[in-house]
């Protein structure tokens, strides 16, 4: 993210970060980490796990209604996103 401001400025849209040891900031990451401990305890060595187990996690991840994105999965609201933002472009071009 070093070039966050002309991402931002790019893409139209406020950046914001989190002040360090500031958990209450980071509700959905500390949530998704949460999510994370079901499939993976704290300290699992990734080195002894396959890529494809790894990708079976991730698709059951982003796969998950969340309530935060109003029961859309975060793979719907991704492709929503994405979908605006080609729209915005190519009104801009």
């Amino acid at each position: 993210m070093a070039c966050h401001p002309e991402f931002a400025r790019r893409v139209k849209i406020d950046l914001w970060f989190c002040d360090p040891h500031a958990p209450w900031q980071r509700g959905s990451n500390e949530n998704t980490s949460g999510l994370l401990r079901q499939f993976m305890p704290k300290r699992t060595d990734l080195g002894n796990v396959s890529q494809t187990w790894l990708n079976d996690v991730a698709a059951l991840m982003n796969n998950r209604p969340r309530k935060t994105l109003g029961w859309r999965t975060p793979a719907e609201a991704m492709a929503e996103e994405i979908a605006t933002v080609k729209s915005t472009i190519a009104l801009d071009v």
